[in-house]
């Protein structure tokens, strides 16, 4: 994979620049706890500006509720539901002591540095645990993946940013993040950047939905706006073609607004703005999960995800054509019952694979069984479980654009390794 980008790189330096494509970038933020209903009813010019010329999704945290894959609406576990494209059951992050990530579901990051190397990345953060515990900066697990450009640990610094009692230096601490974040990106204009910022989580639990939180609110589209300037910057000079990812990491409840962790219908209502307008048919479903932003991001930046990868992920990109969705399995006395919602504007068919294993989860490889081959518009297989026995299976459905997946559990959901 990396021979091949460096052939494309020198293929690329043959042409005039007039004639090259512009360079594909992302820069994602998120914006701690601001559920979907305060976001809506704020006054908020910049983002408002953007989700003009892009789009604005409903969406969810926290897996789906009682099943295999329901995470906690806790921010650790959404950050990283984001990063892996995947549920807690498959990344391991229950709460924010980020005690034990399996980092056999590898980051976005890890992904673009495996195959494009020379591309840059860059994190703008309030906590080094980003960086340092969820992607494992420098770490043998992650191939010593480091990132290009960083600017986070500001929580520790009590001496430029004194924590007062209402939490303030939250604010100035998310400005400082932006600053830096805008500065690099007009500079130097990494590849793809995570900016994350704090203060809005902490007005919601100090002041649950109040007009603290609603102000904070306010402060995030200015910083918005300050990055949007730096990305019309980056076009105007460079040329780049640059898609920008806001959403949040989980709501709050309802009763109050300062708690989340549960499966309450607002803690679990989040947001997604894109400031590409062009979503496709799975996007207008809504809505739709924090789990599709990694498949999304590398959909925009022409990475081809390894189909190893492609078989766990619990997303669906937002951009370009998708085939399938909604992946079930459920089991009859005797039988499979494969079913999946077809989403492909042009007939295709569907490959329906199946694996009674689970190696992936340790490093290894899983050896998966072709079940059918069947038009995506039929939208179901069944099978014969009696010619397949297993009491667990890992069942896959790869269309021509996506490719989805579904399991099958001896008998409910799992038990997170111990909460934190």
């Amino acid at each position: 994979m990396k021979t091949c980008y460096l052939l494309l790189l020198s293929l690329l330096s043959a042409y005039p620049a007039a004639a090259r494509p512009p360079v594909r970038k992302v820069v994602f933020l998120i914006a701690d706890g601001i559920p979907a209903d305060v976001l809506e009813a704020a006054p908020v010019p910049h983002i408002r500006q953007l989700i003009t010329g892009g789009a604005y999704l409903k969406a969810h945290v926290g897996g789906e509720v009682g099943t295999y894959t329901e995470t906690p609406t806790i921010s650790a576990p959404g950050y990283n539901d984001l990063l892996t494209g995947t549920w807690g059951y498959k990344h391991n992050v229950w709460g924010n002591a980020i005690k034990a990530p399996n980092y056999h579901y590898p980051t976005i990051f890890r992904v673009l540095k495996e195959q494009q190397p020379a591309r840059k990345i860059a994190i703008f953060s309030t906590w080094t645990d980003n960086r340092t515990k969820l992607v494992g900066e420098g770490l043998p697990a992650v191939g010593n993946l480091h990132f290009d450009y960083k600017a986070d640990g500001y929580e520790l610094d009590t001496v430029a940013y004194p924590h007062d009692k209402g939490s303030r230096y939250t604010h100035v601490i998310d400005d400082k993040v932006v600053a830096e974040a805008a500065r690099c990106l007009r500079q130097n204009g990494p590849d793809l950047s995570w900016v994350y910022l704090e203060h809005t989580d902490d007005m919601g639990h100090r002041h649950g939905d109040s007009p603290e939180l609603r102000a904070a609110v306010g402060y995030l589209d200015t910083q918005i706006g300050e990055l949007q300037a730096a990305l019309a910057y980056r076009r105007q000079h460079f040329g780049e073609d640059w898609l920008l990812v806001l959403t949040t990491d989980h709501g709050r409840d309802a009763a109050t607004g300062r708690n989340h962790g549960g499966q309450s219908a607002r803690e679990r209502a989040t947001w997604l703005v894109l400031s590409d307008k062009n979503v496709n048919a799975y996007a207008r479903r809504e809505p739709v999960a924090i789990v599709d932003i990694l498949p999304t991001i590398a959909r925009f930046m022409q990475v081809s995800l390894p189909p190893t990868m492609q078989r766990e992920l619990d997303g669906v990109p937002l951009l370009g054509p998708v085939s399938v969705a909604a992946p079930r399995v459920a089991a009859g006395p005797d039988s499979l019952r494969i079913s999946w919602e077809a989403l492909a504007a042009k007939p295709e068919q569907v490959r329906v694979w199946a694996t009674p294993t689970n190696n992936f989860k340790t490093g290894g490889s899983d050896d998966y069984v072709l079940l059918g081959t069947v038009p995506t518009a039929r939208q179901r297989l069944a099978i014969s479980r009696l010619a397949y026995p297993a009491a667990f299976y890992k069942i896959v459905v790869e269309g021509q654009h996506n490719t989805v997946n579904a399991w099958l559990m001896p008998a409910g959901p799992p038990t997170p390794g111990g909460t934190d």
